[in-house]
């Protein structure tokens, strides 16, 4: 019985971990465009980059418990606004990484996303997503976060378990790009909008406080980041 359980784990291990066949460059193409078609506009952006903010706050608190810190809740609101408490010192490295491991959140989990396909590890890359997304769904503190995470993970594992190759090959490229494009949109936005007077507690603003280097220092590290990761990640996203 045990070696027939442990056959089985090491036959999921190597479907899980094994390669799949490239996409046709048709469909790297269609899913840029496709990914292209929810960040541009302003409707669709306003619905799609809830799904920036889940990979923002997730980036809060991997970093949060990575650092040595106590993850006690993170809240998604329906504005695509997200909260992200920990418990620790106030102040150190560790207070720092995980302010600012927001913004760039979402272009490296990106350009991650994008070497794992580029190596043609598309199941691996779902069920990594799907478990992180189920991780995260526990620290969920409200309503509509716990029905945002449950609604993006079971349509990760819906595609996981019972799409075809081809259909998984089109899902993951489509997030993965979604990532890459939508990761450059939200930090210029923010500038946009402290440029105006408003968001004054923003994380360019607590890394400020907590570093005395000036807030606009740290939108020039979320635009280097997204933008390095975008240019990076498309370019291993085409070799196919």
């Amino acid at each position: 019985m045990d070696s027939t359980a442990t056959a089985s784990l090491a036959s999921l291990w190597d479907e899980v971990s094994g390669t799949q066949p490239d996409p046709d460059l048709w469909v790297v193409i269609a899913t840029l465009v496709a990914a292209l078609a929810v960040v541009i506009p302003h409707g669709l952006w306003r619905v799609s980059r809830n799904a920036i903010t889940i990979a923002h706050e997730g980036g809060h608190g991997l970093v949060a418990l990575l650092t040595g810190r106590t993850l006690t809740g993170i809240r998604l609101h329906s504005d695509t606004s997200g909260l992200t408490v920990s418990r620790g010192k106030p102040y150190g490295i560790g207070m720092i990484l995980t302010a600012a491991s927001g913004y760039t959140a979402p272009p490296l989990l990106g350009l991650g996303g994008a070497a794992l396909l580029g190596s043609g590890r598309i199941t691996l890359l779902l069920w990594l997503a799907t478990a992180l997304l189920l991780a995260m769904l526990v620290m969920i503190r409200n309503a509509y976060g716990a029905l945002t995470m449950i609604v993006t993970g079971g349509l990760f594992v819906l595609v996981s378990w019972l799409a075809g190759p081809q259909v998984q090959a089109a899902f993951a490229y489509v997030v993965v790009w979604f990532l890459l494009i939508g990761g450059v949109r939200p930090a210029f936005e923010l500038q946009v909008k402290r440029a105006r007077g408003g968001a004054g507690d923003s994380d360019a603003d607590q890394l400020s406080r907590l570093t005395h280097v000036p807030a606009g220092l740290w939108f020039f590290l979320f635009h280097a980041v997204s933008l390095c990761s975008l240019i990076g990640g498309g370019r291993w996203l085409l070799e196919v």
